[in-house]
């Protein structure tokens, strides 16, 4: 794990990034977005999971099964406040493609997804069912949005970053506005790009509230830039494919160099259990990456946790085959209540 205390080296910046010089975000953008996204959107619940320790946000219940539709919504809300009505591109592992297609569904604009070739089925179908144009390209995130930024510079597009664009990390942030009420001494969020972590901690973070990001083992790039470290040539494959990003933002790094308490690591292994345990135990059915912040959880202590379950968009072969395969350890044993007779 990263220290949690003492903050976090200054980030450096990707190479040849274009981003670095887009503005930043604050709470006062959360507010706004809140405001543009309350006609539109429900309010998740939070639930406690008695069995888990923890209280869970259902972000897997939000519109297109995921938190991401938050951003897109306000960013092509906030862009056409200010008169851009450019055709949208976004390049998506699935849950920022589903989100923006819904919202340019609602809006009644254009969009253009791009998503690997191996982007999981229920997010290429959720997609399409939304009416954007899905384009498969590269074998990975990376590859993808490289693809997305040259049909955008070709055809002067606005290209739609999945987590380092302020109006994406603002519509984000609505999700810890909504944590608030709960009164939490922890947050627990994964991270793949950080556009939700960024969000979350800012509107949060003046109240008190420890940030605690959680990243899988070997696909880390927030976590190793956080500590002055290269990012890495490749990324394993893991369960968590919605945190699968090996450049992380360029907002989104600079900005949770001083919002974020800690990274946890979790292991391949921990992940897929707390996954089944999530869909056995608390009756929730999350993807990968939606179990993420409650594997790491478990190692973080805390009067009051909360954990993101980020997404549930999960092809439905691979949730079978992990309750199939995977026995997780039994639930915690309740506390023993004080007897008045």
């Amino acid at each position: 794990m990263l220290t949690d205390t003492t903050p976090f080296p200054h980030a450096p910046q990707a190479a040849g990034s274009a981003i670095a010089a887009r503005p930043e975000v604050g709470a006062g953008d959360i507010l706004a977005a809140q405001a543009r996204l309350r006609r539109h959107l429900p309010v998740t619940p939070l639930v406690h999971a008695e069995r888990l320790g923890c209280w869970l946000k259902l972000e897997n219940l939000q519109r297109t099964g995921s938190y991401k539709v938050r951003g897109a919504l306000n960013a092509l809300l906030a862009g056409r406040e200010r008169g851009d009505r450019r055709l949208l591109i976004a390049a998506s592992a699935g849950n920022h493609a589903q989100g923006l297609a819904w919202a340019g569904r609602q809006l009644g604009m254009s969009v253009i997804t791009v998503m690997p070739v191996n982007a999981p089925e229920t997010k290429v179908a959720g997609v399409a069912h939304w009416g954007a144009t899905v384009r498969l390209h590269g074998e990975n995130f990376d590859e993808a949005r490289e693809f997305a930024l040259q049909l955008a510079e070709k055809h002067d597009y606005r290209f739609l970053s999945a987590f380092d664009d302020p109006d994406v990390i603002a519509g984000q942030g609505t999700v810890g506005m909504e944590i608030a009420e709960l009164q939490p001494d922890v947050v627990l969020l994964p991270i793949g790009g950080g556009g939700l972590a960024t969000g979350v901690a800012l509107a949060l973070k003046s109240q008190g509230v420890r940030i605690v990001g959680a990243q899988v083992e070997h696909v880390d790039a927030m976590a190793r830039v956080l500590r002055g470290e290269p990012e890495p040539e490749r990324l394993p494959a893991t369960l968590a494919d919605g945190a699968r990003v090996r450049v992380p933002g360029e907002i989104t790094r600079r900005l949770l160099a001083g919002l974020l308490d800690d990274i946890v690591i979790v292991r391949e292994a921990e992940l897929r259990e707390t996954l089944v345990q999530l869909a056995l135990e608390a009756h929730v059915v999350a993807e990968g990456a939606g179990a993420l912040a409650l594997a790491a959880g478990r190692r973080v202590t805390g009067r009051r946790k909360c954990a993101v379950v980020s997404g549930g968009n999960i092809d439905a072969a691979v949730l079978a085959r992990l309750l199939a395969e995977v026995r997780p350890r039994p639930p915690r044993k309740p506390r023993r209540r004080k007897s008045f007779h």
